[in-house]
């Protein structure tokens, strides 16, 4: 949700997350676009930390996140939760399951959220054109490219680093919808979130947390979060955005 005093430094193409996200690949014609823009028109309204759809589950709808957030997940058999993907304005939660049929994980909103239901049979009358069917395409191969990112942040890069990582990606990610103010952005995670996110504790999220505001690094303030040194927190990280393949500069 909109937080007071941080607006969007631009308006998302056409007024949809959706259409912004998918013209990362290539300008879509009135057509397409006027048709991606009706998918958002029904959304329902859930509230935060409420699954959209379960594990084993047969959806007949794809989702797709109007406003909020929201978060892949799964459930070990001794409760433990681990975050695969957090969900933003513009993101698909399960494209997929058109082919798959079978959820193999968890998807639930972080915050309230408006999340469009769409039937299957639209979304394949959707993938008929050529243009829009790249553009999902796309963002398909950018979701797994996210994820690889993500298994090198829990695998690779200590604490420090991948909560830089994650940041730098998530205000990239931002702002590619047009979700972001200068270098600010709504931040709605938790410590718990982000260290399920990372598989580290909440103590240690903390830890760092505290170190990067005390380097000046980054502030906190209503919900959003502010990166006073992007190129520096970048640095830090080792955050390359090449993965996310958005031609932007920050």
């Amino acid at each position: 949700m909109p937080i007071p005093g941080l607006q969007p430094e631009h308006a998302p193409s056409g007024g949809s997350a959706l259409i912004a996200k998918l013209e990362t690949v290539a300008p879509l014609p009135d057509e397409d676009r006027e048709t991606l823009a009706a998918l958002g028109e029904n959304a329902r309204e859930m509230g935060a930390r409420r699954n959209i759809i379960r594990e084993g589950e047969r959806p007949d709808h794809v989702h797709l996140i109007v406003e909020g957030w929201a978060a892949r997940y799964k459930l070990l058999p001794d409760g433990a939760r681990q975050i695969t993907a957090f969900l933003i304005p513009g993101d698909f939660c399960d494209l997929h399951i058109t082919i798959l049929r079978e959820m193999d994980h968890s998807i639930a909103t972080l915050t309230r959220a408006k999340v469009a239901y769409i039937p299957r049979d639209r979304m394949e009358t959707l993938s008929a054109r050529p243009g829009i069917a790249r553009a999902l395409w796309w963002a398909t191969l950018v979701d797994e490219a996210v994820l690889r990112s993500w298994i090198v942040n829990i695998g690779r890069r200590d604490a420090y680093e991948a909560i830089g990582h994650l940041m730098c990606e998530l205000y990239v990610r931002m702002k590619n919808v047009g979700l972001t103010h200068d270098h600010s952005y709504e931040l709605p995670l938790t410590q718990e979130e982000v260290g399920d996110a990372l598989g580290i504790t909440p103590v240690h999220v903390n830890r760092v947390l505290q170190r990067m505001r005390s380097e000046g690094l980054i502030s906190f303030a209503r919900g959003a979060l502010t990166i006073h040194d992007y190129q520096a927190l970048e640095n830090a990280s080792g955050f390359n955005p090449n993965y996310l393949h958005i031609d932007q500069r920050v």
